[in-house]
């Protein structure tokens, strides 16, 4: 477990960051949003349940302090994430992949998301979570399913990209697995855009 904080830890620093940098989580309900949050705080899973009000966690990764807002994703509070557009520098959008009958719904508020004027240079990281269940699709599946194929602009963390860049990674929050280099990545493109 220390192994996996140090790795982490060492990869921003890799990247330089020395200021502070304002993350949203969102999604839908029950992505793993608090999970995620709470995992990249404290290495733990802590169970909630569904988020109600805007929570915030202060994350030191190497030499970058994040200031992560997790907004909740019921209906209600979608109607809050654009107020904290004008001052994020990356935005992170989790699904829960194994959730096919939300994927339409997912898509119409990731779509608003792509598609908002506010935002246009703002990095968005879309995280598959939950792939280490059995029901979860495929990488492609879900990158077709919530219309990102002509949005996502490669894993390469050094390519220089015009325009917004945005990609998918497949992960489990619960298994500790691929948001380690999706989040190597989203902090490369947070630091390109500085």
């Amino acid at each position: 477990m220390a192994f996996f904080w140090d790795w982490i830890k060492n990869i921003l620093a890799y990247f330089g960051f020395g200021r502070q940098a304002k993350l949203l989580l969102i999604g839908l309900d029950n992505a793993g949003k608090s999970t995620l949050m709470d995992r990249l705080a404290s290495g733990r899973i802590i169970q909630h349940p569904p988020t109600s009000q805007t929570r915030s966690k202060e994350l030191r990764l190497g030499d970058i302090t994040f200031i992560a807002y997790d907004l909740g994703g019921h209906v209600q509070a979608r109607r809050v994430w654009r107020d904290y557009f004008p001052a994020v520098d990356g935005i992170v959008f989790l699904v829960d992949a194994a959730d096919s009958a939300r994927f339409q719904e997912a898509f119409i508020e990731l779509d608003s998301i792509l598609h908002d004027e506010t935002i246009t240079s703002v990095p968005i990281l879309v995280l598959g979570n939950k792939n280490d269940k059995r029901e979860a699709v495929e990488e492609e599946n879900l990158s077709h399913a919530l219309g990102l194929t002509m949005h996502r602009t490669g894993k390469d963390t050094h390519a220089q990209l015009n325009g917004r860049p945005c990609e998918l990674f497949m992960c489990s929050v619960l298994q500790q697995q691929g948001y380690g280099t999706a989040f190597r990545w989203l902090a490369s493109q947070v630091k390109s855009a500085t």
